[in-house]
């Protein structure tokens, strides 16, 4: 509020005391932005606001005019208090900007329109007097305009004057004085300087060479340098040969000639060689440089009175930007350099510190909340790593609890096979022992068949005699060991085949678990 006051104070003051103020808004006043009326040549314009920013030095005079939305067009006008014809008059054109931001693209400068403007119509096409401010697009493409209009052309300043491009407020300054000079300041830091002609090339230049000039028949433009007439090769220089051979090389005690050829020693670089002897290189004493035309009067430059001269009604903002955040404050437009300095100092300058200080503490307010936050996330990422974790390693106990159930339900397959060999191998000494009790029945009821049929022989055979007795009981004795060895071996050719069979599903049970332990290893 008081600095309000103050400047409506120095307002007051201005046309008499300084010069006169043709404009200045510092949007102290919360219906200031009602003087900016939007374009109606296009829908698709960005919205504006008052603000502050999120860092700033001063509750009211940082307030300013922000754009608010992202990848849009700017279009706006406000009025001068009365418009200003800056013939014989200093021009002055001075505001400030933060790019709050931190701008990556987007203008930040200012049109000065004639009074013969239909703001509903303003658009980029429109014609207008003075465009200056900064203009930052990547960290190559960045400058300050400054672009005079002198018979309906727009002419941009030929030198670049970067702008600043911080997220700090900064006061950009063009003064054009009546003399045809003109400054360019930032922060009250003059960036260019001199004479608008020599900047804008909007007029002739004053001199041009002579077309009529002819280059001397005696004018000795070259070379500059030339070989010294008198320069003599000294006596002891030796330009050759570069190599010779090497005078303490030996030949080898084992060099055959027939054999290896004629020996020749290596070759050295000779160390008196100098090179190719030239003469020193002296000045030209003719030499009289590259001939220029003599300059003369450009019989077609003519001083305009009328250069840099503007005919302002309205000031203008037409830009486009990829971020918004930019906010414009404390536009001023002035034909006096010492209330626009005045005018600086107590609307920006006096709240640099403040503004810087205001920054850090948002600086570090936001660092503090981006760590916090990176905490939290590597928090969460670790739980969820402990939580993924966990779930493996149940699934990992999981299945050894399946490869286990898989190992016990192998070791009751193969003790049951064990089960069934035994079983087979006894079913056969049973069937072994069965055959060979048949097979002695067999040889007892033959004996005893034999003894009956010799008993009902008629009377009058001989009885048998021992020899016979013995012979007999030989051939039981013999049919038993024949009977006992087919049973033997019909009884072992049935517990091979048991056996084999008992092997044969052992294999397909130990394939079966190599099977379940592989996909127990993959798992």
């Amino acid at each position: 509020m008081r600095c309000s006051i103050a400047l409506t104070a120095i307002a007051a003051l201005a046309s008499s005391v300084f010069g006169r103020v043709y404009y200045e808004e510092t949007f102290s006043d919360a219906s200031s932005i009602e003087n900016f009326k939007p374009s109606e040549a296009r829908e698709d314009i960005g919205e504006i606001k008052l603000s502050k920013g999120k860092w700033y030095a001063d509750e009211e005079n940082s307030v300013g005019l922000q754009l608010t939305e992202d990848a849009r067009f700017y279009a706006y006008t406000s009025k001068l208090k009365r418009p200003f014809n800056t013939k014989g008059k200093d021009f002055v054109l001075q505001f400030t900007v933060k790019y709050e931001q931190d701008i990556d693209c987007g203008g930040a400068y200012l049109k000065l329109l004639p009074p013969t403007l239909d703001p509903a119509k303003f658009d980029g096409e429109s014609e207008y007097e003075v465009m200056f401010g900064p203009d930052i697009c990547g960290s190559t493409n960045r400058r300050v305009h400054a672009i005079i209009n002198y018979n309906s052309t727009n002419e941009q300043i030929d030198k670049v004057v970067q702008p600043r491009g911080d997220q700090l407020s900064h006061q950009y300054t063009f003064w054009v004085k009546s003399d045809k000079t003109f400054e360019i300041r930032i922060d009250n830091k003059v960036q260019e300087e001199g004479k608008i002609e020599d900047f804008w090339k909007v007029l002739p230049d004053k001199q041009i060479p002579d077309p009529d000039a002819k280059k001397p028949e005696d004018w000795v433009d070259g070379p500059a340098m030339i070989e010294d007439p008198e320069d003599e090769k000294p006596e002891d220089w030796v330009d050759g040969p570069e190599t010779i051979p090497d005078p303490d090389a030996q030949k080898p005690e084992d060099w055959d000639d027939d054999m290896d050829g004629d020996w020749e020693p290596p070759m050295i670089a000779n160390p008196e060689y100098k090179g190719a002897w030239k003469p020193r290189m002296i000045k030209n004493p003719e030499y009289k440089g590259e001939w220029v035309a003599p300059l003369i009067d450009n019989p077609d430059y003519e001083e305009d009175e009328d250069l840099a001269v503007f005919n302002i009604g309205y000031i203008g903002l037409d830009i486009w930007t990829v971020k918004s955040g930019t906010i414009f404050d404390n536009i001023l437009i002035t034909d006096d350099i010492d209330y626009a300095s005045q005018f600086g100092n107590s609307t920006w300058a006096d709240y640099v510190e403040k503004e810087v200080e205001a920054k850090k503490v948002v600086d570090d307010a936001e660092a503090k909340k981006l760590e916090e936050e990176r905490k939290a996330k590597q928090e969460e990422e670790e739980k969820a790593k402990a939580k993924e974790a966990e779930a493996k390693a149940d699934d990992a106990e999981a299945d050894e609890d399946e490869l286990e159930e898989d190992e016990d339900k192998a070791d009751e397959n193969k003790a049951d096979e064990s089960a069934e060999e035994e079983q087979a191998e006894e079913s056969a000494e049973e069937e072994q022992s069965v055959e060979e009790e048949q097979a002695e029945e067999s040889a007892e009821e033959e004996q005893a068949e034999e003894q009956s049929a010799e008993e009902e022989q008629p009377a009058e055979d001989e009885e048998p005699t021992t020899e016979d007795e013995e012979q007999t009981a030989e051939q039981i004795k013999a049919a038993k060991k024949a009977a006992k060895r087919a049973a033997a071996k019909e009884a072992a050719e049935k517990a091979k085949l048991a056996a084999e069979a008992a092997k044969k599903a052992a294999e397909e049970a130990e394939l079966d678990e190599d099977d379940e332990k592989a996909v127990h290893d993959e798992l």
